[in-house]
């Protein structure tokens, strides 16, 4: 059942080139590269229907959303993050001139740890930033009580929970604004892009200016905005892209019941089960390697797979906190951090993605039960 080809963790939606043609040929016609162009507000209208929201702005990738995401709240001091994330979501807290601070996470989702919050909290911290892990929705119940008793903000970054939903409710409507990234590596794509959401249109234009270097006219800029805006190539592409979600999560969340499955049999590894009325988008699997109970460490299963031709990913790993830029703030001392330390020694995202096939799967499981033991 050996692979002819590698195995990566993760392969780019992509929409057939015949379709995507005639778009491109009529972009090119117009000549209407970038600046708010047809098909750049046809996918804002689409996505805002699909997603279930009234107000979402695209930008050119998923990190400038997080940054102007900040600059919209106009917040100041501090900011309750996770460590447990991509590296991006504490930059845009730097780059936004605020201080990150760091709390530990849920040992079963990965998630910020609500009852960790409040201990963190001072008279500098004006938001809270979590993350919703590899898609499953934080705790946003007990964040939003929180932030309400303490008058603080809350910033969704929903990287991985494009389309997913809570009693039938997008995620997206949760705290004061979420943003997306469509990355090429992500459930839906715009091969680099992301977006950000907000409840209202007052909001929405504000977001608007400051992608646009906080222009309003030909002649007046009123805010320190940056370039955030998506272009027609991308945004027709995200067009074409979109029909092909609600096909790829229905064959992601079989690859994930045929991995679990197989797992289940393997002492020492855990993965996240889904969440109680919740839609996943089976955006990434996760396992956890127990080196005790399985035999042999998660770097060590990560490398012999390697060799094997099947390339996962430590995803996250190392903790944002250990990089150098943040390992000396008093919040990222690992002593502070232990569920968030432990985790990101153990994790390992296997390959899922649409046109992943059941048999490929199988060979995965095989190769990581033949790493169990310590022979």
């Amino acid at each position: 059942m050996e692979s002819k080809k590698p195995i990566f963790v993760t392969s780019p939606l992509l929409p057939e080139l015949k379709n995507f043609i005639p778009l491109l040929e009529d972009i090119w016609e117009k000549k209407w590269l970038t600046n708010n162009g047809q098909y750049h507000q046809k996918l804002e209208k689409a996505l805002c229907t699909f997603l279930g929201v009234s107000q979402l702005s695209l930008f050119t990738n998923g990190t400038i959303p997080l940054l102007t995401a900040l600059q919209t709240l106009e917040l100041k001091g501090e900011v309750i993050t996770t460590p447990f994330s991509f590296v991006a979501t504490s930059h845009a807290i730097v780059l936004a001139g605020l201080k990150p601070v760091f709390v530990d996470i849920d040992p079963i989702t990965g998630n910020l740890d609500p009852s960790k919050i409040e201990a963190a909290i001072t008279k500098n911290t004006s938001a809270i930033l979590p993350v919703h892990v590899y898609g499953n929705p934080c705790n946003t119940e007990a964040i939003e009580k929180i932030a309400r008793k303490n008058n603080l903000k809350v910033i969704y970054d929903a990287a991985h929970a494009f389309a997913v939903r809570i009693n039938g409710k997008s995620v997206l409507h949760e705290g004061d604004l979420s943003t997306l990234s469509f990355h090429a590596t992500k459930v839906y794509n715009t091969i680099e892009g992301g977006a950000l959401i907000c409840h209202d249109t007052d909001t929405k234009h504000k977001i608007d200016r400051l992608k646009n270097f906080g222009i309003t006219d030909e002649v007046t800029v009123v805010e320190t905005g940056t370039n955030g805006k998506m272009d027609e190539v991308r945004a027709a592409f995200g067009l074409l892209a979109l029909d092909l979600v609600p096909d790829a999560i229905a064959k992601r969340k079989k690859i994930v019941e045929r991995y679990r499955t197989l797992i289940d049999s393997i002492p020492g590894i855990r993965y996240i089960p889904d969440m109680e009325n919740t839609s996943h988008n089976y955006a990434y699997f996760p396992i956890f390697i127990d080196k005790e109970r399985f035999g042999i460490s998660r770097d060590e299963l990560y490398f012999s797979l390697q060799k094997k031709e099947i390339h996962g990913r430590r995803y996250f790993y190392p903790l944002i906190s250990s990089f150098p830029m943040y390992k000396d703030m008093p919040s990222a001392a690992p002593s502070n951090l232990p569920i968030a330390t432990k985790i990101a020694e153990e994790v390992l995202c296997l390959p899922i993605y649409a046109d992943l096939k059941l048999e490929e799967v199988e060979r995965i499981v095989h190769a990581i039960k033949n790493r169990g033991t310590k022979a």
